[in-house]
């Protein structure tokens, strides 16, 4: 079960703030204070060893008080369920772990950073919105966390975590831009980590030992040595990368290259956003690389979304990882499902047309070929 339930969840949203039971592996130094085991799990293995899981991602969100899907949003009367299909939010609430990337800051502090196009800032209360979509984990690792500058990049990370949702891919200093994410589900250990290389004029920061900022990967020593660091303490690790040109679906060179590097580093999968538009998808050493998720509610441009289920299975150390997309629309500030089958069919032909090597059946799930 999904740790926050409905009950929670509308207490939060009256203003009410609580968080999940921590956890660790048994090496506690080695495994950092936002480990978390989802509620209904047990923190060890099933009596028979086996394991059955799922972590899902959505792309870009933007909660940001002046765009198009906040002044919908409003003019709904706040009802998240308008604007997201109610389908994707209940799988989003059942996956024992959901992960999103966090396109804005938290504050009501701070200036634009001068020279860039756009800057999106969200009032604090609307972290709620994460709760309500069963968000566990925030990707951070973006070229807009830091639009507002540091002591809005500061509020973001203390107003998600007051919320009791962790955060990856940055920090208040350099060690906790790098500190993976932990959960511990049905005795498997996950991490998650992750990274940007998105900006072509940087003005996102990395952060040093001292300032707040995001862990970058133009060069990607930091990030696999991340990696490597994360694969020695859990079973299982995904790379969360910011990347790629925005609103096309070719592939950077780099895409290609360093999304390989991580899996050789010791990533299981590969998750990428930025593009604002779903890219292809490629399977390499066994492992999937999804290059991007594209928008899952950011604007109000037409555009193909999903969601992505990643479906741990096994007994014992023999196991598989399935990888199931959820196919959708972004549109007029509305994410919904795709509902036909021929709509679903239309969004899985178009997916394994800019793929390298992928096949998705009718049900969307995503296989080697």
């Amino acid at each position: 079960m999904k740790k926050r339930n409905y009950i929670l969840m509308m207490a939060l949203l009256a203003g009410m703030t609580f968080c999940a039971s921590g956890c660790g592996k048994d090496d506690a130094d080695k495994v950092n204070d936002n480990n978390r085991i989802k509620s209904g799990q047990a923190d060890e293995a099933k009596s028979d060893g086996s394991y059955d899981f799922t972590i899902s991602f959505a792309g870009d969100i933007n909660l940001d008080d002046n765009t198009t899907t906040t002044t919908y949003l409003n003019s709904v009367g706040g009802d998240i369920s308008k604007c997201i299909s109610p389908e994707y939010i209940k799988m989003m609430n059942d996956a024992d772990i959901m992960c999103i990337n966090n396109e804005f800051s938290y504050s009501d502090r701070g200036t634009p950073l001068a020279g860039k196009m756009y800057t999106f800032r969200a009032n604090p209360d609307k972290v709620a919105y994460l709760n309500e979509l069963g968000v566990d984990v925030a990707c951070l690792a973006n070229n807009h966390v830091y639009d507002y500058g540091e002591e809005a990049m500061i509020d973001t990370l203390d107003t998600i975590k007051g919320a009791g949702i962790d955060v990856v891919g940055a920090g208040k200093n350099l060690e906790e831009a790098m500190t993976p994410y932990y959960a511990t589900v049905d005795g498997k250990t996950v991490a998650i980590v992750a990274a940007s290389r998105a900006e072509k004029n940087k003005k996102t920061p990395q952060a040093t030992e001292d300032s707040p900022g995001i862990l970058l990967c133009y060069d990607t020593e930091l990030f696999v040595q991340e990696i490597k660091e994360a694969k020695e303490n859990a079973d299982f690790v995904i790379a969360f990368v910011h990347w790629g040109t925005e609103y096309s679906t070719v592939l950077e060179d780099e895409q290609l290259t360093t999304g390989k590097e991580y899996i050789d580093a010791g990533a299981d999968v590969v998750v990428g956003a930025h593009s604002h538009c779903v890219q292809g998808m490629e399977y390499y050493d066994g492992k999937p690389i999804v290059y991007s998720l594209g928008n899952y509610w950011f604007n109000e441009k037409k555009l193909y979304t999903m969601l992505l289920n990643l479906h741990f299975k096994g007994d014992g150390d023999e196991g598989q990882i399935t990888v199931n997309v959820v196919p959708g629309t972004q549109m007029d500030c509305q994410t919904k499902i795709a509902q036909s089958d021929e709509e679903r069919r239309k969004i899985f032909d178009y997916l394994e047309s800019i793929s390298i090597n992928v096949e998705i059946d009718d049900d969307g799930n995503v296989k080697e070929k």
